[in-house]
């Protein structure tokens, strides 16, 4: 498992010097949940990596200034999202995403039927974290609310997984939970899609079959 994931998680962080990476890894957050244009982001792999990276003997990386760093991206980038959905609106938001569009309807769908939660839970699914912010915000969804499930889901998806990625690599009796819960993320991350596109592909032959 620990393998498999660390080759999976490999952005070549190391290679980018302190400065560098804090950028990537912060503008990587907020991009995927302040844009439409960074839906498509490894986010949760680039966080579990800079959390190994920075248990690592000599590492330029600190610990608190990834979590506390990537906790405000992620923050900042959800209400961005929001306040872009709530005062541009759903059209707006129809021309912004072009091709991503595909995805609203059921982001949509996801949002109206869990609410709250909906905004804590679409942190590990990557075009959910581009989406439900500004369809939060398009919805007019009460801003004590949604600041509320914004901060939980920062640290829930954010700053978890960089503690978890550090934890894997310093700390050896609590690794296989680590990886366990870095694994989890990035499978959901690239299992939902997958899910998402054969269900869509089943309910589209039960149409054409349908008498």
């Amino acid at each position: 498992m620990s393998d498999w994931l660390s080759q999976l998680a490999d952005p070549q962080l190391e290679h980018l010097g302190a400065l560098g990476a804090y950028a990537l890894v912060f503008g990587i957050v907020f991009a995927e949940t302040g844009t439409l244009v960074g839906f498509w982001l490894p986010g949760s792999t680039v966080l579990f990596t800079a959390g190994l990276l920075s248990a690592r003997e000599g590492s330029p990386l600190s610990l608190p200034v990834l979590v506390v760093g990537v906790t405000l991206a992620a923050v900042l980038g959800d209400t961005v999202g929001y306040w872009s959905g709530r005062r541009l609106g759903r059209p707006w938001l129809l021309h912004r995403a072009g091709r991503a569009a595909q995805h609203l309807p059921r982001a949509e769908a996801f949002y109206e039927r869990y609410g709250w939660f909906a905004v804590v839970g679409c942190r590990y699914i990557p075009w959910l974290r581009a989406f439900t912010p500004i369809i939060a915000g398009t919805a007019v969804m009460p801003y004590a609310a949604f600041a509320t499930a914004n901060v939980v889901g920062a640290l829930t998806w954010g700053a978890l997984l960089v503690l978890a990625g550090h934890a894997a690599d310093s700390l050896p009796w609590i690794r296989s939970l680590a990886y366990t819960v870095a694994g989890v993320a990035v499978l959901t991350s690239i299992v939902a899609p997958v899910v998402g596109a054969l269900r869509r592909r089943r309910g589209a032959r039960t149409r054409r079959t349908a008498p």
